[in-house]
């Protein structure tokens, strides 16, 4: 029985693991593709600021894969805080890359 629930957890914690990993990763690479005023524009830390942050999530997540290491559930709340707040808000300033999508006042054109 003991085989059953070491597996088990084995199991959630490397979903955990990779589950840390994507978010941190797509955090990351989000934040690369918006453009340095986008940041500053909407009030926000700055590019350099927030790839440093999320660098360094990522970083000790591939080091220490433990996913309920103090670290790892830091860089999660970090990436989260990334992707809930500071996303949106560089976006919603224009700050989306260059997709070839032209903003107009009712939408894109």
């Amino acid at each position: 029985m003991l085989d059953v629930f070491g597996s088990v957890q084995g199991i959630v914690s490397l979903a955990l693991t990779l589950g840390a990993l994507g978010v941190k990763g797509y955090a990351l690479f989000d934040a690369f593709r918006v453009k340095q005023e986008a940041y500053s524009l909407a009030g926000k830390l700055t590019k350099n600021i927030w790839l440093l942050i999320l660098g360094v999530a990522l970083a000790v997540n591939i080091v220490v894969l433990n996913p309920l290491n103090f670290l790892n559930l830091i860089g999660v709340v970090a990436a989260a805080v990334y992707l809930v707040d500071v996303r949106p808000a560089v976006k919603q300033v224009g700050g989306g890359g260059s997709r070839g999508t032209h903003m107009g006042p009712y939408g894109p054109w």
